[in-house]
């Protein structure tokens, strides 16, 4: 197994805009000041082992029932594209509505850090690029997020309100673009068959 060093970078800005762990600043800081703690080094963990158990067994669900990795790319274009309107057009298709009863499991865990968007993505990527570029892009993106979880004030200070909604609408610009291109790659695929 090689690594390409393009695919990494362009695997990071993915999992990074999909995680969007700054864009979700707003959230961890309105936990603390509820006083609902969580462990930075857990969720990281936690997080990066739920994403690459699902990267590897994922496909073998896909066959469970019957579904064809390029066709769940297309529908993870879907995904990443819906999740790119709600970045770019501040619009709210999918809502946090999991039970309250451990901030490091829901929702910093799940659905902010490994929840349905980077699920999709990491088969999605998986469809198009090499695993060990997609598993070191993940990794990076796991220290991204331990750093913020564990310096939220900081982060927040540094990157400012303004900060955090430029890079969320930047992201989001990114994202459709990615979206789109996962979709027209994966499309012919999918109508060969």
């Amino acid at each position: 197994m090689y690594l390409n060093f393009k695919e990494l970078v362009s695997a990071f800005i993915v999992l990074f805009a999909i995680i969007d762990v700054v864009g979700s600043l707003p959230i961890f800081v309105d936990l603390q000041n509820k006083k609902r703690a969580f462990s930075p080094s857990r969720a990281a963990i936690y997080s990066f082992l739920i994403l690459v158990a699902f990267f590897y067994v994922g496909g073998g669900i896909l066959r469970l029932f019957n579904v064809d990795e390029a066709s769940f790319a297309v529908a993870g274009s879907l995904v990443i594209f819906v999740i790119a309107c709600e970045m770019t057009f501040g619009w709210e298709l999918f809502k946090m509505d999991g039970p309250n009863s451990s901030a490091t499991i829901v929702p910093v865990i799940f659905p902010l850090i490994a929840g349905p968007g980077a699920f999709t993505t990491l088969l999605s990527l998986k469809a198009e690029y090499n695993d060990l570029a997609i598993i070191l892009a993940l990794f990076l993106n796991m220290l991204i997020v331990y750093f913020v979880l564990r310096n939220v004030q900081l982060v927040e200070k540094i990157i400012g309100k303004g900060g955090i909604y430029v890079l969320r609408k930047f992201f989001g610009i990114i994202l459709l673009a990615i979206s789109v291109r996962l979709f027209m790659v994966n499309i012919t695929d999918v109508l060969g068959k």
